[in-house]
């Protein structure tokens, strides 16, 4: 059953479409701003699933924006702060003192400036596949090629589009959105939009972000690209990024439920994945994984303090993400590294593979790549104050050090502890660790 269609008023007179679907802590899913119809959607099954999906456990909401699908589409101011109201009309309307907020492809910044203005009302902020400037993107020459089709042929520029955010391999799928995308707004609204989409800036707002933020991203999207995610969430205090396959900017396409899960797990609802990250019991066996920033010294002579540190909170936040994903718990950060640990050594290589996978692909695009060692061990360190110590974890340490950046080095033991999982290992022989009187059988972990 569809929901019920509702309005709310901004306090500059514009009425605001608007749903709700399902019980529970509420999470607003804005629009993606321009091509939204709250109405028509419902006769695409995937994004029918992409919203029930959403719902469960929770009261979602969802509105479409000013000028576009059921909201009144006669207006004329389509600035941030005007798009800011319209959220917040919604919001109101509902008496929702605090909720999740997501923000998609080119509502994140509106996202971000309210997330930064109402820091006591956003809960959780989400942001899929975005960007704090617009223009970064949008003044691309592929971007300007596209725009430049409106003026020629609405047709040929909603269906180019269309492809653009489905995925190139979508046939009748994105033909059905190209006439949706019609649907929702007419080509002289979408111009006068258009134009003020160039000028939103929500850049110097991302440090005042105090909710707990989870920048999603899809690895193989056209634009924005992945370098334009980590930076969002380098800029962010604290944020996660979460690096997902998938070429699609619609959610609801390809891997739908990878989505889902992560922002469900994000939401709280992770709750296996938190008892897997807890604290060791003092003397259990857990496998320690070292990371370490090759050449991070030099860095910061290259780039000094304060764009260095920024190229870190980079690497924090991919450690991080993948430490959640795969149940590690993060026992230490060193600056430039991380020591974790795992109840399990198949969650471990795995967690260190999906680490090494991120960088590549985040080094593909950045412009100042990371390249990062890791070290695995398995033993029973001993636990104290929140931190191990011990046998085990020194020669994790000493094992991340021998290893060059984009390698994954692991001791014999751990080779032993995942026989038979599928893993590939070189062999690298009989290696010396400072501290240690006995040379140490290590082995390469292939990830490639």
């Amino acid at each position: 059953m569809e929901p019920r269609i509702q309005y709310a008023q901004t306090a500059d007179g514009v009425s605001i479409a608007f749903w709700t679907l399902g019980e529970g802590k509420p999470l607003v899913h804005m629009p993606r701003h321009l091509f939204s119809h709250i109405e028509l959607e419902w006769q695409f099954p995937e994004m029918r699933r992409w919203y029930e999906r959403l719902a469960q456990k929770r009261m979602l909401v969802r509105y479409d924006g000013r000028g576009s699908g059921l909201s009144e589409r006669n207006v004329a101011d389509h600035s941030l702060d005007a798009l800011v109201q319209d959220l917040g009309a919604v919001v109101d309307h509902l008496g929702l003192e605090a909720f999740a907020l997501l923000g998609h492809v080119r509502t994140g910044p509106v996202a971000i400036a309210y997330a930064a203005r109402h820091p006591e009302r956003v809960s959780h902020l989400l942001l899929w596949c975005t960007q704090a400037r617009p223009s970064d993107i949008l003044q691309s020459p592929q971007a300007e090629g596209l725009v430049a089709l409106i003026d020629k042929d609405w047709r040929l520029f909603t269906e180019t589009t269309a492809h653009v955010v489905m995925g190139w391999s979508e046939g009748e799928p994105a033909r059905r959105f190209a006439a949706f995308m019609r649907e929702c707004i007419t080509p002289e609204a979408f111009r006068a939009a258009y134009g003020s989409i160039l000028e939103f800036d929500a850049t110097a707002l991302l440090p005042q972000v105090r909710s707990p933020t989870l920048v999603l991203h899809r690895r193989q999207v056209a634009y924005p690209q992945v370098h334009i995610a980590s930076g969002l969430a380098s800029r962010i205090p604290n944020a996660r990024l979460a690096l997902l396959e998938g070429t699609s900017l619609a959610p609801y396409l390809g891997d739908m439920e990878a989505v889902a899960s992560a922002i469900g797990e994000f939401l709280g609802e992770g709750e296996e994945a938190a008892a897997k990250a807890a604290p060791p019991e003092a003397g259990a066996f857990r496998t320690i994984l070292f990371t370490d920033v090759e050449g991070s010294t030099a860095l910061t002579q290259r780039l000094g303090d304060a764009k260095a540190r920024e190229v870190l909170r980079q690497h924090e936040g991919i450690v991080r993400e993948a430490l959640r994903a795969h149940g590690g718990s993060e026992v230490k950060t060193m600056g430039d590294g991380f020591m974790a640990s795992f109840s399990s050594a198949t969650r471990a290589l795995e967690c260190s593979i999906a680490i090494q996978r991120a960088f590549a692909a985040h080094s593909e695009a950045a412009e100042e790549p990371i390249r990062v060692r890791i070290g695995l061990n398995a033993g029973e360190p001993i636990a104290e104050e929140e931190d191990l110590f011990g046998t085990a974890v020194n020669m994790a340490a000493r094992i991340a050090a021998k290893a060059e950046g984009g390698e994954i080095l692991a001791s014999d033991v751990m080779r032993q502890l995942v026989a038979g999982k599928g893993f590939l290992f070189a062999d690298r022989g009989e290696t010396a660790l400072r501290g240690f009187e006995d040379p140490v059988w290590l082995y390469e972990v292939r990830w490639r």
